[in-house]
């Protein structure tokens, strides 16, 4: 039995406290910042960290674009998070729905070179980005598939991780299912749809959480990829605000656009905290 003494339990509240003030200052900072004119910014040393009044007038400029009281103009921000959103989508439901199909096959099927197969596809895991990435260009260019959506997420849908975890949960699934399922006149597919993914339901969950801020989070790729402002995800526009020293950017656009370039993955994080935590733990029994 684990004993409870009240000054450990003091010191772990403390240090757990002490770890949400300094995570959570930073955001409170660019959120502040958010609600200020770029002056305010710029030229109080430190800035105030009050909120300003400038909110609205803020997210309006930063969400729809226009020009600035020093004349600068601004790119809305609302097409870079439908792309975002798209490309999270595609990515993450890709992801998975591919990594299920392929450990199907390694697990319930028996072709020549079955286990190879799974170390090839094992092995890419130890290819950095960078490494790949150079081909890649070369095959999307080759296709044709330049400044277009499906070049921006088929090159990233294919994942030797979630392949490998649900081929470790599908290897825990009992023979006795199959047999019933065979029984009961059930092909592959049937026992797939019908077995398979409603025990999944969980881990799929929990790795579309993941996928799905690995999308959204795309930055290399698209910045390699795409020369059509059209189809720049929210991260690349946060970079390309930065153009240029303090006085050259207008720091209450930059930091509105990174709160809500927060927004979507920390929205589906809450929404899907307990599915998340539940798939976490299942994976691991």
């Amino acid at each position: 039995m684990v004993e409870r003494r009240p000054g450990i339990t003091l010191v772990a509240h403390l240090v757990l406290v002490l770890g949400v003030l300094l995570v959570s200052f930073p955001l409170y900072v660019t959120l502040v910042a958010s609600t200020q004119t770029s002056e305010q910014i710029v030229q109080q040393a430190p800035m105030s960290l009050w909120p300003g009044s400038n909110l609205i007038d803020t997210y309006r400029a930063a969400l729809f674009g226009g020009q600035t009281a020093s004349g600068s103009r601004i790119s809305p921000v609302a097409p870079m998070l439908k792309v975002s959103f798209i490309c999270a989508m595609v990515i993450a439901l890709g992801k998975i729905s591919i990594s299920m199909l392929s450990a199907f096959a390694f697990v319930y099927f028996r072709f020549p070179g079955r286990t190879l197969c799974f170390w090839m596809v094992f092995i890419t895991l130890m290819l950095p980005v960078e490494v790949r990435i150079g081909p890649t260009y070369q095959v999307v260019a080759g296709l044709g598939l330049l400044n277009t959506y499906a070049g921006l997420t088929v090159p990233l849908i294919a994942s030797a991780t979630a392949t490998f975890l649900f081929r470790q949960f599908f290897l825990t699934v009992p023979d006795e299912l199959v047999e019933a399922s065979r029984i009961d006149g059930a092909g592959p597919i049937r026992f797939f749809i019908d077995v398979l993914l409603p025990l999944s339901a969980t881990s799929i969950a929990a790795l579309f959480v993941i996928q799905f801020i690995y999308g959204w989070n795309q930055y290399l790729w698209p910045l390699l990829f795409t020369t059509d402002e059209s189809k720049y995800p929210i991260v690349m526009g946060i970079r390309r605000m930065l153009a240029g020293g303090d006085a050259g950017n207008e720091w209450n656009v930059v930091m509105a656009t990174a709160i809500l370039a927060m927004l979507p993955p920390a929205l589906v994080v809450l929404l899907m905290q307990k599915w998340f935590v539940k798939g976490l733990v299942d994976a691991e029994k």
